[in-house]
């Protein structure tokens, strides 16, 4: 059987994932998390075969979780499933240690392929993103603005997207607002965007926050 660790902070996302998994008599979702700290937690204390992270989380971005849980238990495999595109996260979520990376509006047939494929040790990324990524190596794609950021740009981008003010970002990444301030600086120049209500804009146009 396999042990399933649900991180997602919408119940009711929460429950249906459940219920597709449950059908799959291998399969056993054995904690859920609504936050990236109860998640966190739940890897240090309880067992688990698979973490099935959403990358929207209201504490901390899922790729703090990723990082999190590289640093506790390496050998963890974790899949991402988000509504964000698949061209526009999965690489980075791959790069930051995830093992694979699914669109919530995959079939459930995928998601039981992916949970499968992840924990037999190996990766998972969709036909739709192979096919994406033979076109990216091949230089026939031209980067989107928000690819250029770092990991940590990339969260705070979001975060004031999403309305996040310098003060609580610095609160909530435990770093200091002049810090904060010199990230925003360095975003706004490499999307060439103006302003946080262009920000926001951009973020919404490309499925980027909810």
């Amino acid at each position: 059987m396999i042990r399933v660790l649900l991180v997602d902070d919408h119940p009711v996302v929460r429950q249906g994932i459940r219920l597709i998994l449950s059908a799959n008599g291998e399969i056993d979702v054995v904690a859920e998390a609504a936050t990236a700290a109860a998640a966190v937690e739940v890897v240090r204390n309880q067992a688990v075969d698979l973490v099935v992270l959403d990358l929207n989380l209201p504490d901390q971005n899922g790729f703090w979780v990723l990082a999190e849980v590289q640093r506790i238990k390496p050998d963890l495999p974790v899949l991402v499933l988000s509504i964000q595109p698949e061209e526009h996260m999965a690489v980075r979520a791959l790069k930051a240690g995830a093992r694979g990376f699914l669109n919530k509006e995959s079939a459930p047939e995928d998601l039981f392929t992916a949970v499968r494929t992840v924990v037999s040790g190996k990766r998972y990324i969709s036909p739709r993103l192979a096919e994406w990524l033979a076109v990216d190596v091949s230089g026939h794609r031209e980067n989107l603005p928000h690819e250029r950021l770092s990991d940590r740009e990339y969260q705070v981008m979001c975060l004031l997207a999403a309305g996040r003010s310098i003060s609580e970002i610095a609160a909530q990444l435990n770093r200091s607002a002049n810090t904060i301030s010199t990230y925003r600086t360095r975003i706004m120049q490499k999307m060439s965007i103006e302003n946080n209500a262009g920000l926001t804009e951009y973020a919404l146009n490309h499925q980027l926050i909810n």
